[in-house]
């Protein structure tokens, strides 16, 4: 039997995600998140108490999944899809959904804040050590290596901020955003939406209010 490369056949395959995304997700502009569920504790997790709800974890990690890959200037619309929900239980999954990701928000923001703090302080460390690694060519008693450790520790980890951490942190805020602004409507079967202009434009002016 012909022995087959496929290493070189995975490496060759080519992704289909923008096409797939448009396909599936935008219409007139606007993304849309289909969840179809089958009762109120696939999205509120059946461990919280009432008026302290919080969304199940499941339901949260198929929100961001989905609405990650799409493109930041389209708004998003979560469609639920069910017939098991009552009124109450509606209007307390969008209170949830709305406060969970605005919750998350603010995690990410603080950790940002933390994150730039320590940037500052390995900043001055990098500095210092720098002077003290300079100050050691006068100093033949002084040890020059743990000044160059140092000085590349603090260094490392500027550069894993400024490249790295600043970045994911930036696209976990942005996504929080969106998630916590998103509309929610509700289906009791699948139907693919197509949103009219008059349509699109209210959503837009819903979202500049909650700017």
């Amino acid at each position: 039997m012909r022995k087959r490369n496929f290493t070189r056949l995975f490496d060759s395959r080519q992704s289909h995600l923008d096409s797939r995304i448009k396909r599936d997700y935008i219409a007139n502009g606007i993304a849309t998140i289909h969840c179809q569920i089958s009762s109120y504790n696939d999205i509120i997790s059946a461990y919280s108490v009432k008026d302290q709800e919080s969304l199940n974890l499941d339901f949260v990690d198929y929100l961001q999944d989905n609405a990650a890959p799409i493109p930041d200037e389209c708004p998003l619309v979560l469609n639920i899809i069910g017939n098991c929900l009552t009124e109450d239980e509606k209007k307390t999954i969008k209170e949830i959904i709305r406060d969970d990701f605005a919750y998350r928000l603010g995690n990410v923001e603080k950790e940002q804040q933390e994150e730039f703090r320590l940037f500052l302080f390995m900043l001055i460390g990098s500095i210092a050590a720098g002077i003290l690694l300079w100050l050691t060519d006068f100093l033949d008693e002084v040890p020059r290596e743990i000044f160059i450790v140092l000085f590349w520790f603090f260094g490392d980890r500027m550069f894993e901020y400024v490249f790295i951490t600043q970045r994911d942190l930036k696209q976990e805020k942005r996504l929080a955003g969106r998630l916590a602004s998103i509309k929610v409507i509700f289906s009791d079967t699948y139907e693919k939406l197509h949103f009219t202009e008059d349509e699109v434009n209210k959503l837009y002016a819903e979202l500049d209010i909650g700017q």
